[in-house]
Parts: structure tokens; C-alpha cells; sequence
């Protein structure tokens, strides 16, 4: 087990399935697929907490990847099954999830604070009873008014926007590392003044 310092889970919010794979919506299912390629390690089915896991060693620490299986509204049985069955506290799971109040080409890291309307931080958070666990934060843009999120979150983004989106989960992976540590700050303050 990690000590409570680090992160010791990492999960990609999305929907499952072919028909979902390049939405918006799935912008933290992007990001889990781009860390499970950077550390060389491949997702198998678990059924015992309804998604596909890997696992990696970063300095020297065990680190779990989580898609879950579920759709994107009841993640939570997912999120929270793995910190059980892993004896993992919330506070060591970072949860990579679309951002609408963010433009694409922007990640933020943030601990704690509401569900913002994200469906998979509210399940997650229901069943936690609380939000104190990391999140990744990866911005796909606002379609400027609320009836129309819904097709825009489930459509698929433009090429540019697609590339600003891609841009921002390497910058986000490039800082991975200083959070898996639990050196969040200067995670936080390298994501927020870098590139973006």
C-alpha cells in the first residue's frame, strides 16, 4: 500500500465502448490511455471493481490505472470499489475527468470542491459521501448555452480542438510524476504556469 502522501490510483472517466471512444465526455479515458502507454503497461478486464485495470511502478511506487467499465453516471461504483479492494484512501486517487468551464489545450490539477455537473465526480462523490480526492481537470470548451452540452459533451470534438485537448493530457503527463510523489504544489504551479 502507498503511503497517503502519494497517489496510489489513477482513474480515466469516460463511457464504454467503441461509439463513445473519441467524445469529449471521454477526455479522462484519453488521459489513462496515455499514461498506461507512457509507463509501457497494458488494461485487463477486473471484474471485481467493474473496469480494466493496470499496474506500474513509479519511483518505486505501486500505482493502480483504472477505466472503469461502468457508464460515465455511475463511476462511482467503480471509483470506489478499486479503493477498497486496493485499502486506498481518497486522498490517493487522482480522478482525470472533461472540463467544460475549461478551454481545450487546458489542464488543471484540484483537490476537493464540487462535481461542477461532471456526472462521474457526482456518482463518485455520492458514494464516497465527499470529495476530498484529487482531480485531474481536462478542458474540451462550453457549446455557450446548457441545452446544448449534452450533444457536445457525447460529440466528437474538431481536429484543432482534438489536438488542443491531446496537448493538454501531455502537458498533464509531463507533471505526473511530481503528484504520484505527492508533490502536488509544484505540480499544480508547473500545469497552471507552463505552456497553457
Amino acid at each position: 500500500m502507498t503511503g497517503s502522501d502519494g497517489l496510489g490510483l489513477i482513474v480515466g472517466l469516460g463511457n464504454p465502448g467503441a461509439d463513445y471512444a473519441r467524445t469529449r465526455h471521454n477526455a479522462g479515458s484519453w488521459f489513462i490511455d496515455s499514461v498506461a502507454d507512457a509507463l509501457g503497461v497494458r488494461f485487463s478486464v477486473d471484474a471485481k471493481v467493474f473496469g480494466e485495470t493496470a499496474q506500474a511502478s513509479v519511483g518505486g511506487r505501486t500505482v493502480r490505472l483504472l477505466k472503469p467499465a461502468t457508464f460515465m453516471n455511475l463511476s462511482g461504483k467503480s471509483v470506489a470499489a478499486a479503493l477498497r479492494y486496493w485499502k486506498l484512501e481518497p486522498e490517493q486517487a487522482l480522478v482525470a475527468h472533461d472540463e467544460l468551464d475549461l478551454p481545450p489545450g487546458t489542464a488543471r490539477l484540484k483537490f476537493d470542491g464540487g462535481h461542477g455537473g461532471q456526472n462521474g465526480l457526482r456518482d463518485t462523490m455520492k458514494l464516497l459521501g465527499h470529495g476530498r480526492f484529487h482531480r485531474l481537470r481536462i478542458g474540451i470548451g462550453h457549446p455557450g448555452h446548457k441545452d446544448r452540452v449534452t450533444p457536445w459533451v457525447l460529440g466528437r470534438p474538431s481536429g484543432e480542438d482534438e489536438t488542443l485537448i491531446l496537448r493538454a493530457i501531455d502537458d498533464a503527463l509531463d507533471v505526473l510524476p511530481l503528484a504520484i510523489e505527492g508533490d502536488f504544489n509544484e505540480a499544480m504551479k508547473r500545469l497552471h504556469t507552463g505552456k497553457n
